[in-house]
């Protein structure tokens, strides 16, 4: 059951070539898009930092330490990649108490940029998504050949896959979660239960992404579909349907959708949720041990299209890529239908 994501089909003819990735933390710079402004008052102190090479639960626990405060009182939006330049809001609950100075956070690797305040909490995925600048060093193929490329990405998306971030070394996390089914293993850690029962719903979803590509009808609107949004915020059930999803699919107001699996029905219904449960029969292991941990039957769109999309060309011949992303999606499954990213210390 490991998964490997550079096994999964391409979209537009694999990679051209190959590519520096992160090469130097300033290569792959995000930066989160919350979706609104913090209301400058309430007894949540708001920061907006910058970190280099920090991931984003080492970042908290910094903030926290600096304030003397525990680290369950500081929240943020999502994961940020560790290797890279990142910017994030985090929030710190300090109810009656003012907002300290920005040099009272800062430390290694972390930089604050603006302090202010917020009447609630950051939950995880409330932000809107986020922005990326990419630097591809040394492409062994013709960059113009990249700018082509490129603009096929843009005009008609990638598969939405999750990548191997989600899947852990190696692939092993579906590995883990069916011998937690199995209680060979039982981890404590609840944020650890969480990322195995993740990879389990995420290798279903590839799986039925990848089956409609074989089969030719992955961005081919079929009896029984669920549709959603583009920022994955919201699904259209049968039941909420008006009629006239198949023109605003094809106007690209809206998307396909493939389940999250889940304890009860497929929330699709006739041909689409016959075709769903036909490629999910080889994983009833992985269907039968997630309906035992009572999460719900959820969707996600099955196209990720960047927007504000740039493509440069530098003078050294490097790739600079600029592109917005809904949350919760990976800028990995953009990349690697560009070029193979060899990431700095694997092997040449």
């Amino acid at each position: 059951m490991e998964i490997d994501p550079n096994h999964l089909p391409y979209l537009h003819g694999g990679p051209l070539g190959r590519v520096r990735f992160k090469a130097e933390p300033e290569d792959f710079v995000v930066e989160e898009l919350l979706g609104f402004e913090p209301s400058g008052v309430g007894e949540h102190c708001l920061v907006w930092v910058e970190k280099r090479n920090l991931d984003s639960n080492a970042a908290g626990a910094l903030l926290a330490d600096a304030l003397g405060i525990r680290h369950r009182l500081v929240s943020h939006c999502g994961l940020k990649d560790r290797q890279a330049v990142t910017r994030q809001w985090f929030s710190l609950h300090l109810p009656g108490q003012p907002s300290p100075e920005p040099a009272a956070f800062e430390s290694e690797g972390l930089r604050v940029l603006r302090v202010t305040r917020n009447t609630r909490k950051l939950r995880r995925g409330i932000h809107l998504g986020n922005r990326f600048t990419i630097r591809l060093r040394d492409p062994d193929f013709d960059p113009n050949l990249a700018a082509g490329r490129w603009q096929a990405i843009t005009d008609k998306g990638v598969p939405n896959f999750f990548g191997h971030q989600r899947f852990g070394h190696g692939g092993r996390n579906v590995a883990k979660f069916l011998a937690m089914v199995r209680e060979e293993f039982a981890p404590r850690d609840r944020a650890l239960r969480g990322l195995l029962l993740s990879a389990a719903r995420s290798h279903l979803f590839n799986a039925v992404v990848g089956g409609r590509m074989a089969r030719g009808n992955w961005d081919v609107p079929l009896e029984g579909e669920i549709y959603g949004f583009a920022d994955n915020r919201t699904i259209l059930l049968p039941e909420k349907q008006r009629g006239d999803e198949v023109p605003r699919f094809e106007a690209g107001v809206l998307e396909l959708t493939a389940p999250l699996w889940g304890n009860g029905e497929l929330q699709s219904v006739g041909a689409v949720r016959s075709l769903e449960e036909e490629l999910v029969a080889p994983f009833s292991d992985l269907t039968a041990g997630l309906e035992t941990f009572g999460l719900r039957q959820e969707r996600r769109v099955i196209r990720l299209r960047p927007t504000n999309a740039i493509f440069e060309i530098l003078k050294d011949g490097d790739l600079r890529l600029g592109f917005d992303l809904p949350k919760g999606t990976y800028a990995t499954a953009l990349l690697r239908e560009l070029a193979e990213m060899v990431e700095c210390g694997s092997e040449a």
